[in-house]
Protein backbone atom coordinates (compact mmCIF):
# COMPACT_ATOMS: atom_id res chain seq x y z
CA UNK A 1 0.00 0.00 0.00
CA UNK A 2 1.42 3.23 -1.00
CA UNK A 3 1.98 5.87 2.21
CA UNK A 4 -1.34 8.31 1.66
CA UNK A 5 -0.34 11.95 1.26
CA UNK A 6 -0.19 13.75 4.62
CA UNK A 7 -3.20 17.04 4.64
CA UNK A 8 -3.29 19.76 7.79
CA UNK A 9 -5.84 21.10 9.44
CA UNK A 10 -5.72 24.43 12.16
CA UNK A 11 -6.61 24.07 15.58
CA UNK A 12 -6.32 26.83 17.91
CA UNK A 13 -3.96 28.68 15.21
CA UNK A 14 -2.02 25.62 15.03
CA UNK A 15 -1.80 23.07 12.28
CA UNK A 16 -2.21 19.50 12.77
CA UNK A 17 -1.19 17.04 10.11
CA UNK A 18 -3.63 13.76 9.41
CA UNK A 19 -3.73 10.98 6.83
CA UNK A 20 -6.78 9.22 5.19
CA UNK A 21 -6.25 5.99 4.04
CA UNK A 22 -9.02 2.81 3.02
CA UNK A 23 -12.50 3.73 1.90
CA UNK A 24 -14.35 0.63 4.58
CA UNK A 25 -18.05 1.70 5.70
CA UNK A 26 -16.33 2.26 9.20
CA UNK A 27 -14.39 5.50 10.36
CA UNK A 28 -11.60 4.32 12.58
CA UNK A 29 -9.28 7.17 14.44
CA UNK A 30 -6.03 6.03 15.30
CA UNK A 31 -5.01 8.48 18.44
CA UNK A 32 -1.23 7.54 19.00
CA UNK A 33 0.21 9.62 21.55
CA UNK A 34 2.63 11.84 22.83
CA UNK A 35 5.33 9.64 19.80
CA UNK A 36 3.92 9.93 16.73
CA UNK A 37 4.95 10.32 12.98
CA UNK A 38 2.27 10.04 10.41
CA UNK A 39 4.99 10.25 7.83
CA UNK A 40 7.95 6.99 9.07
CA UNK A 41 5.04 4.52 10.39
CA UNK A 42 4.35 3.81 7.08
CA UNK A 43 8.51 2.98 6.81
CA UNK A 44 8.28 0.75 9.43
CA UNK A 45 7.11 -2.72 8.01
CA UNK A 46 5.55 -3.99 11.66
CA UNK A 47 3.51 -0.42 12.11
CA UNK A 48 2.09 -0.34 7.83
CA UNK A 49 0.92 -3.76 9.04
CA UNK A 50 -0.86 -2.69 11.70
CA UNK A 51 -2.25 0.65 9.52
CA UNK A 52 -3.30 -1.51 6.47
CA UNK A 53 -5.53 -3.89 8.66
CA UNK A 54 -7.17 -1.28 9.94
CA UNK A 55 -7.71 0.88 6.40
CA UNK A 56 -8.33 -3.21 4.83
CA UNK A 57 -11.85 -3.00 6.45
CA UNK A 58 -12.30 0.81 7.35
CA UNK A 59 -11.81 4.45 6.52
CA UNK A 60 -8.47 4.77 9.14
CA UNK A 61 -8.06 8.42 9.98
CA UNK A 62 -4.62 8.75 11.43
CA UNK A 63 -2.91 12.35 13.33
CA UNK A 64 0.10 13.94 15.04
CA UNK A 65 -1.60 15.72 17.91
CA UNK A 66 0.25 19.11 18.70
CA UNK A 67 3.88 18.98 19.40
CA UNK A 68 4.46 15.31 17.80
CA UNK A 69 5.22 14.10 14.31
CA UNK A 70 4.86 16.55 11.28
CA UNK A 71 2.23 18.70 12.82
CA UNK A 72 3.38 22.19 14.24
CA UNK A 73 5.54 22.19 17.68
CA UNK A 74 5.35 23.14 21.32
CA UNK A 75 8.31 24.43 23.87
CA UNK A 76 9.81 22.26 25.39
CA UNK A 77 8.98 22.93 28.51
CA UNK A 78 5.47 22.51 27.63
CA UNK A 79 3.17 20.23 26.66
CA UNK A 80 -0.49 19.86 25.45
CA UNK A 81 -3.24 20.56 28.02
CA UNK A 82 -5.06 17.09 27.82
CA UNK A 83 -8.60 18.37 26.96
CA UNK A 84 -6.26 19.54 24.34
CA UNK A 85 -5.13 16.13 22.68
CA UNK A 86 -9.25 15.90 22.38
CA UNK A 87 -9.48 18.99 20.09
CA UNK A 88 -7.02 17.54 18.05
CA UNK A 89 -8.94 14.57 17.30
CA UNK A 90 -12.48 16.84 16.64
CA UNK A 91 -10.77 18.98 14.22
CA UNK A 92 -9.19 16.23 12.30
CA UNK A 93 -12.70 14.03 12.32
CA UNK A 94 -14.23 17.71 11.53
CA UNK A 95 -11.30 17.95 8.25
CA UNK A 96 -11.89 14.71 7.70
CA UNK A 97 -15.84 15.09 6.90
CA UNK A 98 -16.33 11.69 9.76
CA UNK A 99 -19.79 12.00 11.67
CA UNK A 100 -18.68 9.41 13.81
CA UNK A 101 -15.80 6.83 14.37
CA UNK A 102 -14.39 4.10 16.11
CA UNK A 103 -11.67 5.55 18.65
CA UNK A 104 -8.43 3.32 18.67
CA UNK A 105 -5.89 4.95 21.59
CA UNK A 106 -2.53 3.34 22.15
CA UNK A 107 -0.76 3.99 25.33
CA UNK A 108 -1.30 7.46 26.54
CA UNK A 109 -3.48 8.08 23.47
CA UNK A 110 -5.70 5.99 25.62
CA UNK A 111 -5.95 8.94 28.10
CA UNK A 112 -7.48 11.04 25.18
CA UNK A 113 -9.23 8.84 23.59
CA UNK A 114 -11.23 7.99 27.23
CA UNK A 115 -12.15 11.67 27.16
CA UNK A 116 -13.52 12.45 23.64
CA UNK A 117 -15.60 9.28 23.99
CA UNK A 118 -17.09 10.20 27.30
CA UNK A 119 -17.63 14.23 25.77
CA UNK A 120 -18.54 13.15 22.58
CA UNK A 121 -20.29 9.77 22.28
CA UNK A 122 -22.71 11.26 18.88
CA UNK A 123 -18.98 11.39 17.35
CA UNK A 124 -18.19 7.67 19.03
CA UNK A 125 -19.45 4.66 17.48
CA UNK A 126 -16.59 2.37 19.60
CA UNK A 127 -13.58 2.51 21.50
CA UNK A 128 -10.71 0.28 21.36
CA UNK A 129 -7.58 0.99 23.77
CA UNK A 130 -4.54 -0.79 23.43
CA UNK A 131 -2.46 -0.73 26.98
CA UNK A 132 -4.41 1.89 28.10
CA UNK A 133 -4.73 3.36 31.25
CA UNK A 134 -6.47 5.91 33.25
CA UNK A 135 -3.92 7.26 35.83
CA UNK A 136 -0.28 5.84 35.96
CA UNK A 137 0.89 6.57 39.36
CA UNK A 138 0.19 5.02 42.30
CA UNK A 139 -1.88 6.94 44.93
CA UNK A 140 -3.74 6.47 48.06
CA UNK A 141 -7.04 4.72 46.90
CA UNK A 142 -4.96 3.66 43.99
CA UNK A 143 -2.47 0.89 44.94
CA UNK A 144 -1.58 -0.24 41.64
CA UNK A 145 1.02 2.01 38.94
CA UNK A 146 4.07 3.09 38.92
CA UNK A 147 5.77 3.99 42.34
CA UNK A 148 7.94 7.08 42.45
CA UNK A 149 10.86 4.90 42.09
CA UNK A 150 9.78 3.67 38.98
CA UNK A 151 9.12 7.10 37.77
CA UNK A 152 12.73 7.98 37.96
CA UNK A 153 14.09 5.02 36.58
CA UNK A 154 11.70 5.60 33.68
CA UNK A 155 13.10 9.44 32.84
CA UNK A 156 16.23 8.38 33.31
CA UNK A 157 15.67 5.36 30.83
CA UNK A 158 14.11 7.25 28.59
CA UNK A 159 16.79 10.27 28.86
CA UNK A 160 19.74 7.37 28.00
CA UNK A 161 17.68 5.36 25.60
CA UNK A 162 15.33 7.79 23.25
CA UNK A 163 16.21 7.37 19.95
CA UNK A 164 18.32 4.39 19.72
CA UNK A 165 17.78 0.54 19.85
CA UNK A 166 18.61 -0.32 23.04
CA UNK A 167 14.86 0.44 23.65
CA UNK A 168 13.77 -2.15 21.89
CA UNK A 169 14.73 -4.88 24.96
CA UNK A 170 12.76 -2.65 27.13
CA UNK A 171 10.10 -2.21 25.14
CA UNK A 172 9.30 -5.39 23.54
CA UNK A 173 11.61 -7.99 24.32
CA UNK A 174 10.07 -10.40 22.06
CA UNK A 175 11.99 -8.55 19.16
CA UNK A 176 15.35 -7.85 20.94
CA UNK A 177 17.35 -9.35 18.47
CA UNK A 178 15.50 -8.54 15.49
CA UNK A 179 18.06 -5.96 14.21
CA UNK A 180 15.92 -4.49 11.55
CA UNK A 181 12.64 -4.02 14.25
CA UNK A 182 15.28 -2.54 16.37
CA UNK A 183 16.79 0.38 13.79
CA UNK A 184 12.93 1.45 12.27
CA UNK A 185 11.99 1.63 16.45
CA UNK A 186 14.51 3.98 16.87
CA UNK A 187 14.56 6.23 13.93
CA UNK A 188 10.24 6.56 14.62
CA UNK A 189 11.41 7.61 18.06
CA UNK A 190 13.43 10.47 16.82
CA UNK A 191 11.53 11.48 14.35
CA UNK A 192 8.34 11.50 16.48
CA UNK A 193 9.98 13.57 19.29
CA UNK A 194 13.34 14.49 20.58
CA UNK A 195 14.44 13.47 23.81
CA UNK A 196 13.94 16.59 25.70
CA UNK A 197 10.36 16.89 23.99
CA UNK A 198 9.36 13.42 24.96
CA UNK A 199 10.38 13.86 28.54
CA UNK A 200 8.75 17.09 29.05
CA UNK A 201 5.63 15.40 27.61
CA UNK A 202 5.99 12.93 29.96
CA UNK A 203 6.09 14.74 32.86
CA UNK A 204 3.15 16.42 32.16
CA UNK A 205 1.30 13.28 31.46
CA UNK A 206 2.60 10.87 34.06
CA UNK A 207 0.50 13.10 36.34
CA UNK A 208 -2.71 12.86 34.70
CA UNK A 209 -6.27 11.21 36.48
CA UNK A 210 -8.92 10.22 33.57
CA UNK A 211 -10.84 8.10 36.23
CA UNK A 212 -13.63 10.34 36.84
CA UNK A 213 -14.41 10.39 32.83
CA UNK A 214 -14.29 6.38 32.62
CA UNK A 215 -18.54 5.56 33.89
CA UNK A 216 -19.26 8.70 31.74
CA UNK A 217 -17.98 6.23 28.46
CA UNK A 218 -21.59 5.09 27.35
CA UNK A 219 -19.78 3.48 24.34
CA UNK A 220 -18.94 -0.58 23.31
CA UNK A 221 -15.41 -0.68 24.22
CA UNK A 222 -12.86 -3.35 24.49
CA UNK A 223 -9.60 -3.16 26.35
CA UNK A 224 -7.05 -5.00 25.33
CA UNK A 225 -3.60 -5.57 27.80
CA UNK A 226 -0.36 -7.31 27.41
CA UNK A 227 1.73 -8.53 29.96
CA UNK A 228 4.20 -6.12 29.30
CA UNK A 229 6.63 -4.27 32.00
CA UNK A 230 5.29 -0.89 32.07
CA UNK A 231 1.89 -1.65 32.12
CA UNK A 232 0.92 -2.94 34.95
CA UNK A 233 -2.02 -5.74 34.10
CA UNK A 234 -4.35 -3.81 36.90
CA UNK A 235 -4.59 -1.23 34.84
CA UNK A 236 -6.24 -1.87 32.49
CA UNK A 237 -8.52 -4.04 34.62
CA UNK A 238 -9.28 -0.89 36.27
CA UNK A 239 -10.40 0.66 33.27
CA UNK A 240 -12.46 -2.43 31.92
CA UNK A 241 -13.93 -2.40 35.56
CA UNK A 242 -15.30 0.99 35.68
CA UNK A 243 -16.75 1.78 31.77
CA UNK A 244 -20.14 0.31 31.62
CA UNK A 245 -20.13 -3.43 29.89
CA UNK A 246 -16.46 -2.71 28.72
CA UNK A 247 -15.05 -6.38 27.33
CA UNK A 248 -11.48 -6.96 28.34
CA UNK A 249 -8.77 -9.16 26.84
CA UNK A 250 -5.79 -9.75 28.62
CA UNK A 251 -2.64 -10.66 26.19
CA UNK A 252 0.20 -13.02 27.59
CA UNK A 253 3.21 -11.17 26.16
CA UNK A 254 5.96 -8.98 27.25
CA UNK A 255 5.67 -6.16 24.60
CA UNK A 256 4.29 -3.51 24.63
CA UNK A 257 3.33 -2.52 20.82
CA UNK A 258 0.65 -4.56 19.08
CA UNK A 259 2.72 -4.74 15.76
CA UNK A 260 5.74 -6.51 17.82
CA UNK A 261 3.65 -9.18 18.24
CA UNK A 262 4.30 -12.20 16.02
CA UNK A 263 0.60 -13.04 16.58
CA UNK A 264 -0.66 -8.85 16.09
CA UNK A 265 -3.26 -10.56 13.29
CA UNK A 266 -5.09 -12.40 16.07
CA UNK A 267 -5.63 -9.14 17.93
CA UNK A 268 -6.34 -7.25 15.17
CA UNK A 269 -8.75 -9.33 14.00
CA UNK A 270 -10.75 -9.09 17.45
CA UNK A 271 -10.65 -5.62 17.25
CA UNK A 272 -11.90 -5.53 14.11
CA UNK A 273 -15.12 -7.81 15.12
CA UNK A 274 -15.30 -5.68 17.97
CA UNK A 275 -16.11 -2.70 15.67
CA UNK A 276 -17.67 -4.29 13.14
CA UNK A 277 -19.91 -6.27 15.04
CA UNK A 278 -23.45 -5.59 15.34
CA UNK A 279 -23.17 -3.27 19.02
CA UNK A 280 -26.23 -1.30 20.13
CA UNK A 281 -25.77 2.74 19.38
CA UNK A 282 -23.82 4.90 21.71
CA UNK A 283 -26.52 6.71 23.83
CA UNK A 284 -26.35 10.23 22.81
CA UNK A 285 -28.11 11.66 26.15
CA UNK A 286 -25.78 11.72 28.61
CA UNK A 287 -22.60 12.84 27.45
CA UNK A 288 -19.46 14.31 30.18
CA UNK A 289 -19.17 18.30 30.29
CA UNK A 290 -17.95 20.94 33.06
CA UNK A 291 -20.74 22.70 34.82
CA UNK A 292 -20.03 26.23 35.75
CA UNK A 293 -22.42 28.24 37.98
CA UNK A 294 -22.22 31.40 39.58
CA UNK A 295 -24.47 34.30 40.96
CA UNK A 296 -24.04 38.25 42.10
CA UNK A 297 -23.16 38.28 45.38
CA UNK A 298 -25.36 40.40 47.60
CA UNK A 299 -28.30 40.32 44.87
CA UNK A 300 -30.75 40.98 47.30
CA UNK A 301 -29.30 44.00 48.93
CA UNK A 302 -28.05 45.30 45.63
CA UNK A 303 -31.62 45.51 44.24
CA UNK A 304 -33.07 46.73 47.02
CA UNK A 305 -31.00 50.18 46.74
CA UNK A 306 -31.10 50.30 43.06
CA UNK A 307 -34.49 49.59 42.78
CA UNK A 308 -36.46 47.47 39.98
CA UNK A 309 -35.37 49.84 36.92
CA UNK A 310 -31.95 49.84 37.41
CA UNK A 311 -31.24 46.36 38.62
CA UNK A 312 -32.68 45.03 35.47
CA UNK A 313 -30.40 47.23 33.53
CA UNK A 314 -27.42 45.68 35.63
CA UNK A 315 -29.12 42.20 35.40
CA UNK A 316 -29.72 42.55 31.48
CA UNK A 317 -26.02 44.02 31.18
CA UNK A 318 -24.82 40.46 33.02
CA UNK A 319 -26.18 38.24 30.72
CA UNK A 320 -24.83 40.41 27.41
CA UNK A 321 -21.20 40.32 29.30
CA UNK A 322 -21.99 36.37 30.15
CA UNK A 323 -23.12 35.30 26.70
CA UNK A 324 -20.05 37.27 25.28
CA UNK A 325 -17.64 35.30 27.66
CA UNK A 326 -19.23 31.95 27.08
CA UNK A 327 -19.45 32.22 23.47
CA UNK A 328 -15.56 33.63 23.30
CA UNK A 329 -14.69 30.07 25.85
CA UNK A 330 -17.10 28.19 22.98
CA UNK A 331 -19.14 26.90 25.70
CA UNK A 332 -23.03 26.63 25.92
CA UNK A 333 -24.94 28.77 28.08
CA UNK A 334 -28.16 26.47 29.44
CA UNK A 335 -29.93 29.30 30.97
CA UNK A 336 -29.42 32.53 33.08
CA UNK A 337 -31.13 32.43 36.45
CA UNK A 338 -32.02 35.73 37.67
CA UNK A 339 -28.83 37.03 39.41
CA UNK A 340 -26.60 33.60 38.15
CA UNK A 341 -26.32 31.16 35.11
CA UNK A 342 -25.65 27.94 34.32
CA UNK A 343 -23.24 26.68 31.29
CA UNK A 344 -21.57 23.58 29.84
CA UNK A 345 -18.27 23.51 28.16
CA UNK A 346 -16.60 20.43 26.64
CA UNK A 347 -13.48 20.83 28.78
CA UNK A 348 -12.73 21.95 32.36
CA UNK A 349 -9.37 24.14 30.88
CA UNK A 350 -12.13 26.76 28.62
CA UNK A 351 -14.55 26.56 32.07
CA UNK A 352 -12.20 27.88 34.25
CA UNK A 353 -10.53 30.73 32.21
CA UNK A 354 -14.28 31.37 31.18
CA UNK A 355 -15.43 31.66 35.00
CA UNK A 356 -11.85 34.01 35.42
CA UNK A 357 -12.63 36.20 32.73
CA UNK A 358 -16.19 36.27 33.01
CA UNK A 359 -15.50 37.82 37.07
CA UNK A 360 -13.01 40.01 35.74
CA UNK A 361 -15.30 42.01 32.94
CA UNK A 362 -18.10 41.88 35.42
CA UNK A 363 -15.75 43.12 38.31
CA UNK A 364 -15.30 46.30 36.14
CA UNK A 365 -18.90 47.19 35.46
CA UNK A 366 -19.57 46.73 39.29
CA UNK A 367 -20.83 43.52 39.84
CA UNK A 368 -18.94 40.81 41.41
CA UNK A 369 -19.69 36.94 41.33
CA UNK A 370 -18.97 34.30 42.93
CA UNK A 371 -18.59 30.46 40.61
CA UNK A 372 -18.31 27.13 41.18
CA UNK A 373 -17.06 24.37 38.84
CA UNK A 374 -17.74 20.48 38.61
CA UNK A 375 -16.84 17.40 35.90
CA UNK A 376 -19.35 14.87 35.69
CA UNK A 377 -21.93 13.12 33.34
CA UNK A 378 -24.90 15.24 32.88
CA UNK A 379 -28.13 14.35 31.03
CA UNK A 380 -29.53 16.54 28.36
CA UNK A 381 -33.11 16.55 28.87
CA UNK A 382 -33.74 19.45 25.84
CA UNK A 383 -32.24 22.42 23.99
CA UNK A 384 -32.73 24.65 27.62
CA UNK A 385 -31.78 22.01 30.27
CA UNK A 386 -29.74 19.34 32.05
CA UNK A 387 -29.91 17.47 34.26
CA UNK A 388 -28.15 14.64 37.03
CA UNK A 389 -26.13 14.36 39.99
CA UNK A 390 -22.83 16.29 38.52
CA UNK A 391 -25.33 19.91 37.89
CA UNK A 392 -26.15 19.27 41.63
CA UNK A 393 -22.44 19.31 42.87
CA UNK A 394 -21.75 22.07 40.98
CA UNK A 395 -23.95 24.08 41.94
CA UNK A 396 -22.84 22.97 45.92
CA UNK A 397 -19.38 23.80 44.66
CA UNK A 398 -20.22 27.26 43.90
CA UNK A 399 -21.97 27.43 47.19
CA UNK A 400 -18.98 27.29 49.25
CA UNK A 401 -17.38 30.16 46.86
CA UNK A 402 -16.88 33.55 48.46
CA UNK A 403 -17.07 37.08 46.57
CA UNK A 404 -14.52 37.40 43.44
CA UNK A 405 -13.85 33.33 44.06
CA UNK A 406 -13.86 30.39 41.92
CA UNK A 407 -14.28 27.35 43.28
CA UNK A 408 -13.86 23.96 41.63
CA UNK A 409 -14.12 20.03 42.60
CA UNK A 410 -10.94 18.42 42.96
CA UNK A 411 -12.01 16.26 39.79
CA UNK A 412 -11.77 19.98 37.79
CA UNK A 413 -8.24 19.80 39.43
CA UNK A 414 -7.66 16.26 38.51
CA UNK A 415 -8.14 17.00 34.63
CA UNK A 416 -6.00 19.94 34.24
CA UNK A 417 -3.12 18.43 35.54
CA UNK A 418 0.23 20.02 34.85
CA UNK A 419 -1.62 23.20 32.93
CA UNK A 420 -0.74 26.90 33.94
CA UNK A 421 -3.29 27.34 36.59
CA UNK A 422 -2.73 27.12 40.52
CA UNK A 423 -5.16 25.86 43.34
CA UNK A 424 -5.38 26.27 46.75
CA UNK A 425 -6.71 23.61 48.65
CA UNK A 426 -9.57 24.47 50.36
CA UNK A 427 -10.07 21.00 51.91
CA UNK A 428 -12.84 18.45 52.58
CA UNK A 429 -15.97 19.84 52.49
CA UNK A 430 -20.07 18.38 53.06
CA UNK A 431 -22.00 19.81 50.43
CA UNK A 432 -25.65 19.70 51.29
CA UNK A 433 -27.70 16.83 49.31
CA UNK A 434 -24.45 14.59 47.82
CA UNK A 435 -23.23 11.92 50.17
CA UNK A 436 -19.91 12.12 51.32
CA UNK A 437 -17.01 14.68 51.61
CA UNK A 438 -15.69 16.41 48.72
CA UNK A 439 -12.16 17.95 48.52
CA UNK A 440 -12.54 21.84 46.90
CA UNK A 441 -10.07 24.11 45.63
CA UNK A 442 -10.12 27.84 44.87
CA UNK A 443 -8.62 28.98 41.68
CA UNK A 444 -5.81 31.62 41.50
CA UNK A 445 -6.92 34.15 39.29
Amino acid sequence: MIPPETQYTKVNGSWVGYQIVGDGPVDVCYVTGMASNIETMWDWPDFKRVLEHFASWGRLIVFDARGTGVSDGLPVAQDQAWEEVTHDVRAVLDAASSERAAIFGQLDGGLAAILFAATYPERTSSLVLWNGYARSMMGDDYPFGWSKDLRSSLFEMYEAFWGRGEMVPLIDPSRTQDTAYCRAEARFMRTASSPQRFLASMTYRIDLDARSALPAVRVPTLVLQSANAFIPTELGKYVADRIPDAKFVEIASPDVNIFAMADADLYLDEIEEFVTGSRRAATTDRVLATILFTDIVGSTEAASALGDRRWKETLAGHDRVAREQIDRFKGRLVNTMGDGLLATFDGPGRAIRCAISLGKALESSGIKIRAGLHTGEIELRDEKDIGGIAVHIASRVMGEAGPGEVVCSRTVKDLVAGSEFMFADRGMCALKGVPGEWRLYAVAS
